[in-house]
């Protein structure tokens, strides 16, 4: 069969296998290189519903073909990468077609830059964007269930979405939404597949779910498994199915609009930044501040931080304001630096307020109260707009900058987003640095420090043939300890190539059985971005290391 020649006679939109095309689809910010076969950018739904008729029926015919949704293409988890065909949605996908009080409707391919903006003039904002929020796109942080520096107040991108649109296995295109009793017994009672759907799901989670409740993770965020334990509130009888699709990973179907809620965001904020040679106090630190109710309690370890003094110019170029006075501004962490030595870790505790005023007295009061226990411990206050956001621009630009600026090596997200509970950090970290520290790597640590959810970067050389065993050795390692106390492999990225195989492991057999029956509900004929969630091969995701040294 010619695959784009059949797909030419109903597209509407665009369909391209050139070279140049493919190769750019081949990767996205993970490990991997994956060639697909195809990239389509499809026009509207009706595009999408007719591409995935026919995909449903080449399956059903015997033809290995499947369909892999993808956004901006920021994923580190090798998510959006397939051998066969991927849709592309953002360069005609892409349309804030609503804005309300306090929602939004948007469809997938739009970029989270051009939503802020656009929502901006009314003071809305949708909190859970992740620290790539000038490149990443909608689509992509309801797939992976995107969290980030607003997460401790906020929450993650799960608690925003209230309805979803989504094309399923038959080419038909659902809304879901959350239920009450009486609407889910409607629903169940449809004789189509949407009430197949429910009747399935709602007898799996319904039926097994004290085994569910037990299997979440203990954790304040996850982003791996499909959520199978949020879907039903026993408290007031509601059943929401798009606290399943949202974080699937393209996986069940094909998402076409969605719509968020919104926030109203304080207009003002202070950072407490907290310079910790040690980490004995860093578990009596965290309970301080997360009394004080911060926004974003976020951190960065010390070769971060000496990246960023080396690259400062660089940042100072990304902040609209004096260069002179943002130069000045680094000279009290200087002086730190110069006094008492290279921190730690870096703590930042940001507050916001109505008021500049009411931030900076709520920072410079959590301060001295740090100041009264710890009477050596080094910090400072925010004075202005620009200093804050340099610091925010050292937390969400260090992965970026070591992408950048590293020679010969590449930065390797594979143990980069596990989650614990903070009051376990004492304990964990002086672990999890004997691990890493038994390899001759280098590496950054960067993380939302009142969650517990760390980004680990290694930079390594991918042309080094004893690079894939040592990915395979320090994972398996890693990941023992993460879930040796309690913890969830993913807090933000989700699972992908990178995670998936390890899914077993974290949930259990009988767990990872409802996961695999989840997807068959959804998808029976493994339409939707198959090796993901279930099905992942470790071998697999290993074959398809890129082993280039690109940045």
């Amino acid at each position: 069969m010619n695959t784009a020649e059949d797909i030419k006679s109903f597209f509407k939109g665009d369909i391209d296998d050139s070279r140049t095309t493919l190769e750019k689809y081949s990767r996205d910010a993970s490990l991997y290189k994956v060639r697909p076969s195809l990239v389509v950018f499809p026009k509207d739904s009706e595009d999408i519903k007719n591409l995935v008729s026919y995909i449903a029926k080449a399956r059903k015919e015997g033809n290995d073909l499947s369909l892999t949704a993808r956004s901006a293409g920021t994923d580190m988890t090798g998510g959006p990468l397939s051998e066969s065909i991927v849709v592309d949605f953002t360069k005609y996908i892409n349309q804030l077609k609503t804005i309300g009080n306090d929602f939004a409707v948007v469809e997938p391919g739009m970029f989270y830059r051009d939503f802020e903006k656009a929502i901006a003039p009314k003071n809305l904002l949708l909190p859970s964007y992740p620290a790539s929020k000038d490149l990443c796109a909608i689509g992509g942080m309801v797939a992976n269930n995107a969290g980030g520096e607003k997460t401790l107040k906020y929450g993650k991108t799960e608690q925003y979405v209230e309805e979803i649109k989504m094309i399923l296995h038959d080419g038909n295109e659902y809304t879901f939404k959350k239920l009450s009793e009486t609407e889910l017994e409607l629903k169940k009672s449809q004789n189509d597949l949407e009430g197949e759907i429910y009747k399935k799901i709602s007898s799996l989670i319904i039926n097994n779910f004290e085994l569910l409740k037990s299997a979440k993770p203990k954790v304040h965020k996850n982003s791996s498994g499909y959520y199978l334990w949020n879907v039903y509130n026993s408290d007031n009888k509601t059943f929401d199915i798009t606290r399943l699709i949202t974080g699937s990973q393209g996986t069940l179907g094909i998402l076409t609009e969605i719509k968020l809620k919104l926030v109203h965001p304080k207009p003002a904020s202070r950072l407490l930044v907290i310079f910790l040679k040690d980490l004995d106090p860093l578990a009596d630190i965290t309970e301080r501040m997360l009394k004080r109710q911060p926004e974003s309690f976020e951190s960065y370890d010390n070769n971060t931080f000496r990246l960023a003094i080396k690259l400062l110019p660089e940042l100072i170029q990304k902040i609209k304001g004096s260069v002179f006075k943002l130069i000045l501004g680094m000279v009290p962490e200087i002086w730190i630096i110069a006094t008492s030595g290279m921190p730690k870790l870096v703590l930042l505790a940001e507050f916001t307020a109505d008021t500049t005023e009411e931030a900076d007295r709520q920072a410079k009061e959590a301060s001295e109260e740090l100041k009264k226990a710890y009477p050596h411990l080094k910090t400072r206050v925010t004075k202005t707009d620009e200093e804050t956001q340099e610091f925010w621009l050292i937390r969400r630009e260090s992965f970026n900058l070591l992408r950048s600026h590293v020679r010969g090596l590449r930065t390797a997200p594979f143990i980069d987003d596990f989650s614990v509970r903070p009051e376990h950090l004492p304990e964990f970290l002086p672990k999890l640095y004997l691990i890493l520290n038994s390899y001759k790597i280098i590496y950054t640590i960067a993380g939302h420090i009142g969650d517990g959810n760390f980004h680990i970067i290694p930079l390594m050389n991918f042309r080094d043939p004893k690079t894939k065993d040592l990915i395979r050795d320090l994972s398996k390692k890693v990941y023992g300890l993460v879930l040796e106390y309690g913890g969830s492999l993913s807090g933000e990225h989700n699972d992908g190539l990178i995670r998936s195989p390890y899914l077993k492991q974290q949930f259990g057999e009988e767990v990872y059985l409802l996961f695999e029956e989840t997807k068959k509900i959804f998808d029976p004929d493994n339409v939707f971005n198959p090796g993901k969630k279930v099905g992942a091969s470790l071998e697999y995701a290993m074959a398809h290391l890129d082993t280039e040294n690109r940045k």
